[in-house]
């Protein structure tokens, strides 16, 4: 399955979007949930990995083999400033149930809102 997550700076979540079978593409799961410009238009700047290649409201690293220095750093740099969305993502993984799911997206979307939630309380 393909979930969207926003994650604080501090590496909690903060909100987490319904399911969307896994062969959809992280591209096209951003353009049918409209996040990032959502972000974008409340002036926030968002990280996102390389499958958000052609965003206009991601920043994302440079791509290829053979990069300068300078592009090599900036990638660098650019993963220090993700780590806390893939700390994010990891809390999710740690659920057992969202790693051996194997049913409808609706639902696994609403067990891992359900997650999200304990997880607040938790906080």
């Amino acid at each position: 399955m393909n979930l969207q997550v926003i994650a604080s700076p501090a590496g909690g979540i903060v909100w987490v979007s319904g399911a969307l079978p896994g062969a959809v593409h992280d591209k096209k799961a951003e353009w049918i949930r409209g996040v990032l410009a959502e972000l974008e238009a409340a002036g926030l700047i968002t990280l996102a990995d390389k499958g958000y290649q052609g965003s206009a409201y991601a920043k994302i690293p440079y791509r290829g083999r053979n990069k300068a220095a300078s592009q090599k750093e900036a990638n660098r740099a650019h993963a220090k400033l993700r780590a806390p969305g893939e700390r994010a993502n990891a809390q999710l993984k740690t659920w057992h149930i969202l790693r051996k799911l194997r049913c409808c997206p609706w639902r696994a979307g609403q067990l891992a809102k359900a997650i999200h939630v304990l997880q607040v309380r938790e906080a």
